[in-house]
């Protein structure tokens, strides 16, 4: 809770990873000898987080009830849902399952580095100003290219910030603007959304607070990425 109020998460593990190449999704692979969803499960059973919605592939339910939920005994995950075609699709499904929720943290499964720490900035954080996301400042020089790879633009580096989650927002207006993009889409308006901040930004009535996050907080995505997560455990 925080200060007596409600805080759910929203857990996406639907996603089927095929830079991954591997032979399941990239948030069930192992890393370091358990899953690598267990690792931000981890953090959040033992958190201000009062309840877990889990959204996976309608065939990896069964799993998750019983080979990371049972097997790892994670109290708060109260739902194991299937997700939709797109991350956004799955996101307004999570947001349609928590129940008695005043602040919401949506996170990407595929992310095993968020700590406590950083739960608890984007707590204060959004308590504020009602929404709040992890995120970085870019490291590197960043160019806008056209449709050839030739760079035209240079955008200045102290301006861009690397996104990450968890994105935290007040419940009501996180939920409204997802239902919001849904209409949209049934009325063939809306276009790509990557993030729940943008959809926010497009949709919703609160400015998207940028928080710390953690160079560490790294989603895997290629088996590169499973070497370096494995290096940072160890």
């Amino acid at each position: 809770m925080i200060d007596n109020k409600r805080c759910a998460a929203v857990v996406l593990a639907a996603g089927r990873g095929k830079r991954m190449g591997a032979d399941r999704p990239k948030q069930f692979l192992e890393l370091a000898g358990k899953p690598v969803i267990c690792y931000c499960l981890d953090t959040m059973e033992n958190s201000l987080i009062d309840e877990i919605v889990l959204v996976t592939g309608e065939e990896e339910i069964a799993f998750c009830r019983d080979e990371i939920v049972g097997r790892y005994g994670y109290r708060k995950v109260t739902k194991i849902i299937p997700g939709g075609a797109e991350r956004y699709h799955s996101v307004a499904l999570g947001l349609r399952a928590v129940e008695n929720c005043d602040y919401v943290f949506i996170h990407d499964g595929a992310r095993p580095f968020v700590d406590a720490a950083m739960l608890t900035r984007l707590a204060d954080a959004v308590k504020i100003h009602g929404s709040a996301v992890a995120a970085m400042p870019v490291k590197d020089t960043v160019k806008i290219a056209d449709k050839n790879a030739f760079a035209v633009e240079t955008p200045e580096r102290s301006s861009l910030w690397q996104m990450q989650t968890p994105q935290t927002f007040a419940y009501g207006p996180i939920r409204e603007a997802y239902e919001k993009l849904l209409e949209d889409e049934a009325a063939g308006g809306a276009g790509a959304v990557t993030d729940d901040a943008q959809v926010m930004e497009r949709y919703g009535s609160l400015p998207v607070k940028l928080v710390e996050g953690s160079y560490r907080n790294m989603k895997i995505t290629t088996p590169e990425d499973l070497k370096i997560a494995e290096a940072l455990l160890s």
